[in-house]
């Protein structure tokens, strides 16, 4: 968060810290196992039709045989279920799509992806950039510390102390966010969502922007050389938000190929439960600790057909939260919190 004189202060630079919700909320949301989620709402919909029973004045079993509520649940759940299997493979065939083109295209994208890579690889000063997601981005995290560190170091003599301790506050909470995503991103494997969130938790277009008002604002009073390294720190900025989008849309389209593939093994049960409803159900008498059993049975009926439903749930749920967190690229003011420190700053 910045001060109202524009000094960096104290930044939000954690996605924890920028976000509008609840801890917990924000892990259901993103951070937790996509496949207990999807559990947790089949147990939810289990829970909420056993408790729907008991609300009801009359009983379960007179209920369920009274006429064929089952049979025709059974045959909406069957109709669904195959419906959203077609949706799937229709999102699977857009997916892929975006991967097929001409070999003019296919060329295009190559050129473009080398051009980055070298770009990176000057910023990073090495002879070849790392192939890795993680260590790419880990990269460019110690080169933005190693720029900051080179702007502190060119502005250790300047007369201005204000100026000079809003910087160094600044560099100290680039130091103290490059320390914390680069040791998450340690180890870190694509196609796992830890590559994507500790890249979230670096907080570069408020980096880039702090920057650049700096380097604009104190112009007359930086010398040459902290005008450069401000430059500098500015340029290694601007290559981390392309970098991290792209690699945001890969995951993204890795994650929708493991939803097309776990909805259609999900469906298996799904319809086969829905499948013997509609040709076999018949409630049983009697209940286990004031329960009824037919009661039970209707409830684990409509958890595992939806359960497909719930797998889009989880899945969807984390996707639209990461998009509508990174919307913009660059230092752009989407969010409320964002906007209410803009204001400080201005």
């Amino acid at each position: 968060m910045s001060d109202a004189d524009g000094s960096p202060g104290e930044t939000r630079d954690t996605i924890r810290e920028r976000a509008d919700v609840s801890t917990a909320k924000l892990w259901l949301y993103m951070g937790a196992d996509r496949r207990l989620v999807a559990l947790g709402v089949v147990g939810a919909l289990f829970l909420g039709v056993v408790a729907g029973g008991f609300a009801h004045p009359k009983s379960a079993y007179p209920l369920l045989t009274d006429g064929d509520p089952m049979e025709t649940l059974a045959q909406a759940l069957v109709g669904s279920t195959i419906t959203g299997v077609t949706l799937v493979l229709t999102l699977s065939q857009l997916v892929l799509s975006q991967e097929q083109g001409a070999v003019g295209d296919q060329r295009e994208r190559m050129e473009e992806a080398t051009a980055f890579r070298s770009d990176v690889a000057d910023e990073i000063e090495e002879a070849v950039s790392p192939t890795e997601p993680s260590a790419f981005l880990r990269a460019l995290v110690g080169a933005t510390e190693q720029r900051a560190e080179e702007v502190a170091s060119a502005v250790e003599d300047l007369d201005d102390a204000d100026l000079r301790e809003r910087i160094t506050e600044f560099v100290d909470a680039i130091r103290e966010n490059s320390e914390g995503v680069r040791a998450d991103l340690e180890g870190a494997r694509f196609g796992e969502f830890e590559v994507i969130t500790a890249a979230l938790d670096f907080n570069y277009s408020w980096k880039l922007y702090t920057a650049k008002r700096l380097r604009a604002e104190h112009a007359d009073s930086l010398s040459d050389g902290a005008t450069d390294r401000l430059d500098a720190l500015a340029t290694v900025l601007e290559l981390f938000g392309p970098a991290r989008e792209h690699f945001k849309t890969l995951y993204f389209q890795w994650e929708l190929i493991d939803l097309s593939r776990t909805i259609l093994w999900a469906s298996l049960p799904s319809l086969l439960v829905s499948t013997w409803a509609l040709l076999f159900f018949d409630p049983a008498p009697g209940g286990v600790a004031g329960v009824p059993f037919a009661l039970l049975q209707a409830a684990a009926i409509v958890a595992i057909a939806l359960l497909p439903f719930a797998v889009l749930l989880a899945y969807i749920l984390r996707i639209v939260t990461v998009t509508k967190r990174t919307l913009s690229i660059g230092p752009f003011i989407l969010r409320e919190t964002d906007r209410n420190v803009a204001l400080e700053t201005e």
